[in-house]
């Protein structure tokens, strides 16, 4: 089943077009690959399906429901997270603060109720909903094997755990489908292989995911279907064995051979 899908989806930034008529299809359950050499547009689509870009034209639809240009947060609580190709970790706070924010806004809505009485139900049951914005993070936390470093300061954590707290965070948002950018930068081939394992745990917890990743051996290893962009243009879609055969994609990483 198709859980997101673009439909000629373009982002132009004046007479520069970064991703132009871009069809794009997740599908639930299966771990999809975003590829491509640098400037291709990745990212650009990342920013646009979640919400912190919005497309000059096309759409974006999730789970049958059109979320073109809506904002960030408002797609976030429908169910799409994401993480960052520069970490964006809330450095002064601790480990198990960085994993709350992500719960915050699960806390104490209600579609129901209007703003008066949620504000005072929150008034009266902030120490419950603090107990469980803590329990929730901690069993994040514990997922990623960092309960030990709770009250840890963020900016204090080697690289590789950084990289696993902003996944805890995003997925502190309980999301359906999860956006990891470049998770692998930066990343020994030990923290890489452990990466791919984490990645299959979450997609075992009913969690799809999409990732951008340069490292091909991650890509190739671990995705069921990879698209690959460029120039802005998604040139191909298909299983890891048939991108690798591809012509296009070949053209596109190494280059076309002079006559």
């Amino acid at each position: 089943m198709t859980l997101l899908e673009t439909q000629k989806l373009t982002r132009a930034y004046g007479g520069v077009v970064a991703v132009s008529e871009v069809d794009f299809e997740v599908e639930q359950g299966l771990i999809t690959g975003l590829i491509g050499p640098n400037g291709a547009g990745k990212t650009t689509l990342f920013n646009n399906i979640t919400g912190l870009d919005v497309p000059t034209s096309g759409t974006v639809q999730f789970k049958g429901k059109n979320i073109t240009g809506k904002n960030a947060h408002t797609i976030c609580r429908m169910g799409i997270a994401r993480t960052f190709q520069n970490i964006r970790l809330f450095k002064e706070l601790t480990v198990l603060e960085n994993v709350m924010l992500g719960r915050h806004f699960k806390v104490g809505r209600s579609a129901s109720t209007g703003r008066l009485a949620t504000a005072l139900k929150s008034f009266f049951s902030m120490e419950e909903e603090e107990s469980i914005m803590r329990e929730h993070a901690l069993k994040w936390l514990s997922f990623f094997h960092l309960e030990h470093l709770v009250d840890e300061l963020a900016k204090n954590l080697p690289y590789g755990h950084q990289r696993e707290l902003e996944i805890a965070r995003a997925l502190a948002t309980e999301p359906s489908l999860l956006f990891l950018d470049e998770p692998a930068a930066g990343m020994n081939p030990q923290e890489t292989d452990a990466l791919m394992k984490t990645i299959r745990k979450i997609r075992s917890l009913g969690i799809t995911v999409v990732l951008i990743e340069h490292d091909m051996k991650l890509v190739m290893n671990i995705c069921d279907t990879i698209t690959v962009l460029n120039y802005g243009q998604n040139i191909a879609q298909g299983t890891p064995s048939q991108i690798k055969r591809n012509p296009l994609v070949v053209e596109a990483y190494l280059g076309k051979e002079d006559a």
